[in-house]
């Protein structure tokens, strides 16, 4: 009786224990919604400073919730979306550039929504997922219940291999993929792509379940195409093409407007929590405001790594700033302790990035030092062994080490980006002691990431799988078809 009583005391504990663990962060599950931009830079807002661009929505977003002020991505936007949904940098995960195969997630991480999904929630993306156009990578498979998305990088971009879109594609009336089936929309994509996900929001309202929404649009990336009342509003202030791009930005404002819209019309605007990110630096923007960085997209440099993350909560997370060093790895391990998932001890391994919960609950938290790697990626096929110095950079919270040699040889700069946020003045003879300290990491990590690398050399197939179920489906090319 004695040790029947002992064996039903330890699975109690056990069983609490569990169940601390596995608590939500704030005590309660919210909805959690992710809206990821394609291209607009950390400058690309007016609530950063942008003198030209008005963006009162996404400022509301900014004005209403906690925002990271150091927080960094990738040089560009599939090693940011493969970094957001494994928790570790994306070299780790086979991702080294955005096409030619080298953009295909690997299947062996878990997912963030695979997590999010273990904790009892509905999950839908909407948009660029970029990791993966076969039928085995689809975000289907990845953890997503609803998946409404275009393939490739862009809407109707078409690689060699395996990424591509629809064929033909264009940003009004696409051809869209959703759940293994194209859809003829109408319409502008990034409003198709955000109706799509306020239609399926209301669905899960309605059922009474928590829900994750990845919302992606393939906007303001080129090409620069936005419906003409758009462009209009800048076209007298800045030169064409950046009209078109800050009136794609302006459009994606108005549609962040009507999801917060949504939210309160539902009555679930005080159990979501929104958060908004871009996916790497400033690209058509630049030339008007880049917020004193230096480097752009595709740069290892401050201004090709800094973006927005603005998180909204009402009433759960008061308005501030946090000024401690963050990133994309982060947001997997925040999210999992928010929904009080359970992670396996393989997926602890797994993630990399810290959780910000102590910061979003208490924004002063002493918060340790890191480091933080970034690397254009892009070499060319089978030279990755040779490409350790291609454009690459290596931070901690004050200094930053980088080495920008147009032909990949190694020559280290560095900078004190406390005194010297822009990065015009190398110290690297004055401080050869962080120099060494910085270099000695990233060293390690290069060797860390090298037998990672599985989709150097790998050959696609022979047709786009999207072009190949395209021509299934309906045959002939969607723009002539909705040209009929």
């Amino acid at each position: 009786m004695k040790s029947l009583l002992k064996l039903m005391v330890v699975l109690l504990l056990v069983t609490a224990a569990a169940l601390v663990e596995a608590a939500p962060a704030f005590g309660s599950k919210p909805n959690i919604i992710i809206v990821l931009t394609d291209d607009q830079g950390y400058g690309d807002f007016s609530c950063h400073g942008n003198p030209i661009l008005k963006t009162p929505n996404l400022d509301r977003l900014h004005n209403e919730g906690r925002r990271f002020t150091d927080f960094h991505v990738s040089p560009t936007c599939a090693p940011t979306r493969c970094a957001l949904m494994t928790g570790r940098h994306e070299f780790k995960s086979g991702v080294t550039h955005t096409i030619f195969e080298r953009e295909r997630m690997s299947l062996k991480p878990t997912t963030l929504a695979q997590v999010i999904k273990s904790a009892g929630y509905s999950t839908g993306i909407f948009g660029k997922w970029h990791l993966g156009d076969e039928p085995e990578r689809w975000p289907d498979k990845r953890g997503f219940d609803e998946m409404f998305i275009h393939g490739a990088g862009g809407i109707g971009q078409s690689y060699a291999g395996s990424c591509g879109d629809a064929p033909g594609n264009k940003y009004f009336d696409p051809a869209i993929l959703h759940n293994g089936k194209f859809e003829r929309t109408k319409g502008y994509c990034t409003d198709v792509f955000f109706g799509q996900a306020l239609k399926w929001i209301e669905t899960q309202s309605a059922a009474r379940k928590p829900f994750f929404a990845y919302i992606t649009p393939n906007a303001p990336h080129a090409p620069l195409d936005c419906p003409d009342d758009y462009a209009k509003l800048y076209a007298d202030k800045v030169p064409t093409n950046t009209a078109k791009f800050f009136g794609m930005i302006a459009n994606i404002d108005d549609n962040v407007g009507r999801l917060l819209t949504k939210l309160k019309d539902l009555g679930i605007e005080r159990d979501t929590l929104v958060i908004f990110m871009n996916d790497n630096g400033g690209t058509a923007g630049i030339n008007v405001f880049n917020a004193g960085m230096r480097g752009a997209k595709v740069t290892p440099w401050i201004g090709g790594t800094r973006a927005a993350s603005f998180w909204r909560w009402p009433g759960m997370l008061q308005a501030g700033d946090i000024p401690s060093l963050a990133a994309h790895i982060d947001v997997f391990p925040t999210l999992a302790e928010i929904v009080g998932a359970k992670l396996s001890d393989d997926t602890a391994k797994q993630v990399e990035g810290r959780s910000l919960v102590p910061l979003l609950k208490y924004p002063a938290s002493t918060w340790a030092d890191r480091t933080l790697v970034a690397h254009q990626g892009r070499w060319e096929r089978g030279k990755a062994a040779e490409s350790k110095y291609l454009h690459c950079s290596i931070r901690n919270t004050r200094w930053q080490l980088v080495c920008d040699t147009k032909d990949g040889s190694k020559r280290w700069e560095l900078f004190d980006l406390k005194a010297d946020p822009g990065e015009k003045n190398d110290v690297a003879t004055t401080h050869p002691e962080v120099v060494k300290e910085l270099k000695t990491a990233y060293d390690k990590w290069w060797e860390e990431v090298l037998p990672c690398l599985e989709n150097e050399n790998v050959v696609g197939p022979k047709e786009n799988p999207f072009k190949v179920l395209y021509a299934q489906q309906f045959g002939g090319d969607p723009a002539k078809e909705n040209s009929k």
